[in-house]
């Protein structure tokens, strides 16, 4: 593994260098995990891309950037900021070729192919941020004593397999190199023992001082749920951004649980 850039003072790229990209082995986030199989993808949203054309004009555009959880590796996010910012100065004949470019060093990064898609804001996209479909926990009249992980938090008040889903904008994690906060909202949806919607936001709420990437706190969270004997589960959270780029991480026990688009989040 290269160096971590997180935590660092550097400064951006003045051209195209691939070789800033910093993977992280999954096997490593996931050693003292020990998470149940699932299927999934880390969803990111880039706001800061730009490029320039054959002419030497820069192109602003939005992209996104899907890496699949089975990766051998997940790509450190500032190392992906720099990356993307040292295409400012580089010159590409088309849209596409810059797509192809971001694709092929995602995907050596990550050791697995990486979906890369990319619109020019001179095309007008547009963007549909909003909530996502579920109870929302967050204003429930609870007792709040603790902020570190527990996950003996969680409580099941019916047996009776039942669907569900959750939502909470309180969860709270830190970054485990730098201590920076990352704010996000996180979704369940589980066909099981029906959790106890209190005992959810408590859980929830629990992380606050828990310093994690947040693709391992989603799998913290996945796992968590699992063990309360879900037949299935999908579980992801929206991270607002920093430095230009969001992240949502998706696990699902199956594939057809996976969403198509994932819903993007107020903040986001």
């Amino acid at each position: 593994m290269n160096e971590l850039w997180l935590g660092r003072q550097v400064a951006v790229p003045a051209s195209y260098d691939p070789g800033v990209l910093t993977p992280i082995a999954r096997a490593q986030t996931r050693r003292d995990l020990d998470p149940p199989p699932f299927v999934g993808f880390d969803e990111w949203h880039a706001y800061e891309l730009s490029w320039l054309d054959g002419r030497g004009k820069p192109v602003a555009a939005l992209g996104r950037l899907r890496v699949p959880c089975d990766s051998p590796c997940l790509i450190e996010s500032k190392s992906l900021k720099l990356y993307l910012n040292g295409l400012g100065s580089t010159r590409f004949a088309e849209v596409e070729a810059v797509a192809a470019t971001i694709r092929a060093d995602l995907s050596r990064a990550a050791g697995a192919s990486v979906e890369v898609a990319i619109v020019p804001l001179s095309t007008r996209p547009r963007r549909a941020p909003g909530y996502p479909e579920g109870y929302c926990v967050d204003d429930l009249p609870v007792e709040i004593e603790t902020y570190r992980y527990d996950p003996t938090l969680l409580r099941v008040v019916e047996n009776t397999p039942s669907e569900q889903r959750l939502v909470s904008h309180l969860l709270k994690s830190n970054c485990p190199v730098t201590g920076q906060p990352d704010w996000g909202c996180v979704v369940v949806h589980a066909l099981g023992p029906v959790i106890d919607p209190a005992s959810f936001l408590r859980y929830v709420v629990s992380f606050r001082e828990q310093q994690e990437f947040h693709e391992q706190c989603v799998e913290r969270i996945y796992r968590d749920l699992w063990r309360l004997g879900m037949q299935e589960l999908l579980v992801f959270a929206c991270y607002t951004r920093r430095g230009g780029l969001d992240i949502s991480p998706v696990r699902a026990s199956r594939v057809g649980l996976l969403p198509s688009t994932v819903p993007e989040e107020i903040r986001q």
